[in-house]
């Protein structure tokens, strides 16, 4: 696969795409951050 027809996402906390990773390759449905700092951040949201 080229890394042009990669899926995206929006990130819950910064509002920025990101790309699917060969790490998130079997939980892609649930990866919500495009990062573990986002990730830690996200109480900030509410």
């Amino acid at each position: 696969m080229k890394k042009t027809h990669l899926p995206q996402k929006i990130c819950l906390v910064c509002n920025k795409p990101y790309t699917w990773r060969k790490k998130w390759e079997k939980n892609w449905d649930h990866v919500k951050y495009c990062s573990e700092k986002c990730r830690r951040n996200k109480k900030k949201l509410a």
